[in-house]
């Protein structure tokens, strides 16, 4: 069904192509929306708010990509919200029906709009329609909070996280690309609630977030240990850290590269990118009775360069690990048992 508006068309029909309207206290915009330029990011330009206000969806409250539907009124609301409303218009009441508002979706094309993270140094300006594959790929975009022990929503640059973990979670933070650290569990059966306290090491300009923590690999408690990059998977992979735990004159050892903080703990945890103890293992390497986890885990961090591996630490510690200048296999165990 028609609406009789020329500005407005039905979803069944062939849309016609309408000229923009050219009321100026609408909208600000540039006109060359077809021109070369069309996908580059561009200085800044003024955009009405009224226009950002028609593009807003009355019920979910976000921006509005075609198909954009209307009533015979003339209210407007997002595909995703239509079916939510069973058809009714949220501001009038009035049946919907597949009316489709072809006028506002032209304006949206002509728009360009200020990347939503330009308050964290974004000054980029982006077509209406690639605004959201460009914030998605930002490198302003913020940061998640990398702590695991909760879920914590807090978001925020490199330098704002570093704060944040020091002041609110308390994790220990160091300086220095080697570390030493011992884990101790009672309980080395039980797996909830089983995450070590985060630590942060700071070297080569950047920071590292080691994690430690028990979870279920298959119908056993196991054990893993990984390093994640607190910057974007580009620089993370400019660095190669390695990880040893043994006992009882055996050990394993793995080597990898760190995971941008852009992949949650959780994802790197499920896809085994770290050094995995089994249970029995680790208890192995504890020593005594075997009833109570007692695991020193060492390593180091290092930055690789073009000519391969390189000898660059900042040690902290008087006794820095000393490991194969070798490249390390994915896991070995030293002696067989």
């Amino acid at each position: 069904m028609a609406s009789g508006n020329p500005c407005f068309d039905d979803v069944r029909s062939k849309p016609e192509v309408i000229d923009p309207p050219q009321n100026q206290d609408m909208m600000d915009i540039r006109e060359a929306v077809d021109g070369p330029t069309q996908n580059e990011l561009k200085p800044n330009v003024a955009v009405s708010r009224s226009v950002r206000q028609l593009l807003e969806c009355p019920v979910c409250l976000n921006a509005m990509y075609p198909p954009i539907h209307q009533c015979s009124n003339g209210h407007t609301l997002c595909s995703d919200c239509k079916p939510r409303v069973h058809n009714r218009c949220p501001t009038c009441r009035h049946e919907l029906g597949n009316i489709r508002c072809l006028a506002l979706e032209k304006v949206a094309a002509s728009l360009e709009l200020p990347c939503k993270y330009q308050s964290y140094g974004c000054i980029g300006i982006c077509p209406y329609y690639s605004k959201v594959k460009h914030e998605s790929q930002c490198i302003y975009r913020p940061y998640s909070c990398p702590y695991a022990g909760s879920e914590c929503l807090v978001v925020g640059d490199i330098a704002y996280l570093v704060a944040h973990l020091k002041d609110d979670h308390k994790v220990d933070m160091h300086s220095g690309s080697t570390f030493n650290h011992r884990y101790v569990k009672s309980n080395p059966q039980e797996v909830e609630n089983a995450t070590w306290m985060l630590t942060v090491f700071s070297c080569f300009g950047h920071y590292f977030c080691l994690h430690f923590e028990a979870f279920q690999l298959g119908m056993a408690p196991a054990y893993i240990a990984f390093l994640r990059f607190m910057g974007d998977d580009d620089d993370a992979k400019n660095y190669s850290y390695s990880l040893e735990v043994g006992g009882n004159g055996r050990k394993i050892v793995w080597q990898g590269v760190p995971r941008s903080i852009r992949d949650s703990h959780r994802k790197v945890r499920d896809s085994f990118d770290g050094l995995i103890i089994q249970c029995n293992m680790a208890l192995f390497f504890s020593g005594g009775d075997r009833k109570e986890l007692k695991l020193r885990v060492t390593g180091r961090i290092w930055k690789e360069q073009d000519t391969g591996r390189t000898a660059y630490d900042e040690t902290f510690s008087s006794n820095p690990i000393l490991l194969s200048s070798s490249r390390l296999p994915f896991c070995r165990v030293n002696e067989a048992f």
